[in-house]
């Protein structure tokens, strides 16, 4: 027997991701167009990085809602994790951009120009993004998607690169020294390059089924202490996530004399009470009796007997 809970579409989110993406393109390319800062510049990159990524989480969160079929009949939630590991390969092809620049302008330092204008517009689109990434996060965390917790982080992570960058124009500004501008590129570059890395781990653990998170863990085992009590005894119990679906599965022993009904009753409450703690789960129980009847051809003590 199993239960499942209805999942509500979030691509209005990924709409959402993609507009603050096209703003923030054009604010941060306005941002190094007045200045010349290879900081700025990095910043634009990264919006480019952040658009791409959401037309993807856009396409993987329709397939990921899509219902069960003949060919997948656990569903399509597994496509979340393409979208957050496509996500890490940009974040990692942007780095190495990013990189790229700021050595050629350490080689080659410019001075920068309009630098309070320049900031004020990054500033605007660092709130921007900040903004957004808050609302994404909460509702990543909320409905348990993986997509939009990787578009959020992504953000938060551009939001920090901002500051970052600003600070180090900033300094040029207050001191005169043309090679801080691509130093703290660099800086930029490191840090995006490890975000990217995080989130293909991220994404390779949850393809090869890794169990659910400690906290999710520690819920089930709160919920089965509570409900499974004598004569009932459960075990092998099992868990894995694809995206926004969680999925676990049980084996529960009931005495060999209830009927079907009362056992089955057993299991539903338990399937509820489970499915309540980690929301967005699918709760399969498998019943078997902890004293089963001799079947014909088996002796009392469990063995075979010869008819």
């Amino acid at each position: 027997m199993e239960q499942q809970s209805a999942q509500p579409s979030l691509r209005r989110y990924a709409w959402m991701s993609i507009a603050a993406a096209l703003a923030t393109i054009v604010l941060k390319g306005c941002a190094w167009w007045l200045t010349g800062s290879v900081g700025l510049l990095s910043d634009a990159i990264e919006s480019f990085v952040n658009l791409a990524a959401a037309f993807m989480a856009l396409w993987m969160l329709a397939l990921s809602e899509q219902p069960a079929d003949a060919e997948h009949p656990f569903g399509h939630g597994k496509a979340e994790y393409f979208s957050s590991a496509f996500e890490g390969m940009l974040i990692v092809v942007a780095a190495l951009s990013i990189a790229y620049s700021a050595l050629e302008r350490l080689l080659h330092p410019q001075p920068l120009e309009a630098l309070g204008l320049g900031l004020a517009v990054s500033v605007l689109a660092s709130a921007l993004n900040a903004v957004v990434a808050r609302i994404l996060l909460k509702v990543g965390r909320e409905h348990r998607s993986a997509t939009l917790e990787a578009d959020a982080h992504h953000l938060l992570t551009d939001v920090w690169t901002s500051l970052g960058v600003v600070a180090g124009v900033g300094l040029v500004a207050l001191s005169g020294w043309a090679w801080l501008d691509p130093a703290v590129a660099l800086l930029v570059a490191v840090n995006i390059l490890w975000t990217g890395s995080q989130l293909m781990q991220r994404s390779a653990s949850a393809l090869l089924d890794a169990s659910l998170p400690a906290e999710d863990l520690a819920r089930i085992d709160a919920v089965l202490r509570e409900q499974v009590r004598e004569p009932v005894a459960c075990h092998s119990l099992r868990t894995r996530q694809a995206g926004r679906r969680s999925f676990i599965a049980l084996h529960l022993r009931v005495p060999g004399h209830w009927s079907v009904s009362e056992a089955h009753r057993v299991a539903l409450r338990i399937e509820a009470a489970l499915g309540e703690a980690v929301q967005g789960s699918q709760v399969s129980v498998r019943l078997e009796p902890s004293d089963p009847a001799p079947s014909p051809g088996m002796a009392p003590d469990g063995r075979w007997r010869a008819e």
